[in-house]
This record gives C-alpha cells, structure tokens and sequence, in this order.
C-alpha cells in the first residue's frame, strides 16, 4: 500500500531515482552486494553487466539513486517459451538495496519500475528464488505481490556416484 499522505497524486518511491543500468554502475554494484553477502563478487557482477549491455532484450538491469549516489539495483533475464512455459517470463536473478537505505522505497521503487518495464515487453509472469530462510526478503517479494510457485526447483550435486 502506498503512503500517499504528502499530497495528492505522490508516491513514496518518488524521491528514488530508477534508470537502466550502464557499464560504470559496476563499482556501486559490488559495494552494495558485497555490504549484503559479506564478499564481493566482482567477476560475477562484471559478467553480468556487461551480458546485459550487450543484449538488453534478454536483459532487463536497473539501478536506484538517491539525492545521486546509487543504492540499489535490479538485475532479470527474459525468457521467451524456456521450461516447456509458453509466454514470456522474466527472472529476477539479483536485488540490492545499500544497508543504510532499507526503508526508503528504493526495493519498491526498482521493482515498480522492472514490473512495467516487463508488462511493456509481453512478459506475463515474473518468478525469482529466496533462501526460505530470508525472512527480510521473503517479506519484500510477499509485499511485492510474489506467491509460492505451482512449480518445484530441484537440484542435486554434480559430485560422481561412488
């Protein structure tokens, strides 16, 4: 539920900035995941970025400023008929918010934002993974409208049968 009480026709992710990413977002962007998941991941986050600059209509990446500093971002891939689904869906592979801006709008804002952006393209569903135990998470994507799958992920390790 929006928090109209500024005035009339004002959303609470108003102040927060979204746009498509770009090549020098990198920096910020391993600053941002490195603050969540105690480590960066730079040639991850390298090779991502430059995926998605290379083929946007299979990429769909943006990043959230505040007052010009970047402080979250939101990265999916377009799947058009993979898994037997045959309507267009997106992925949500990687969501950061900066520690210090949790609370302000900025997950909302991205995702508003990536949500539109998906509906102007044909996307019909969009699906991401949580760690079951990512109570923090598992709350934004509930707030967000998210649901259980009616599909299970299933993995296994790669390691040889003895």
């Amino acid at each position: 539920m929006e928090d109209n009480s500024q005035e009339p026709g004002a959303l609470a992710t108003d102040a927060v900035v979204v746009r498509n990413m770009v090549e020098s977002d990198l920096d910020a962007i391993v600053r941002i995941d490195a603050a969540a998941m105690g480590r960066a991941r730079r040639d991850y986050y390298r090779d991502r970025v430059a995926a998605a600059m290379r083929d946007s209509r299979i990429h769909a990446s943006l990043t959230a400023e505040l007052d010009g500093m970047i402080v979250g971002f939101l990265m999916a891939t377009l799947y058009y008929g993979e898994f037997g689904r045959p309507e267009p869906t997106a992925v949500i592979d990687s969501l950061g918010v900066l520690p210090g801006f949790k609370g302000k709008h900025v997950g909302r804002a991205l995702m508003r934002q990536f949500l539109m952006n998906a509906s102007a393209l044909g996307v019909e569903r969009v699906r991401t993974e949580v760690a079951w135990d990512d109570t923090e998470l598992l709350g934004f994507f509930k707030r967000s409208g998210f649901a259980l799958a009616g599909r299970l992920v299933l993995e296994r390790t790669t390691e040889t049968l003895r």
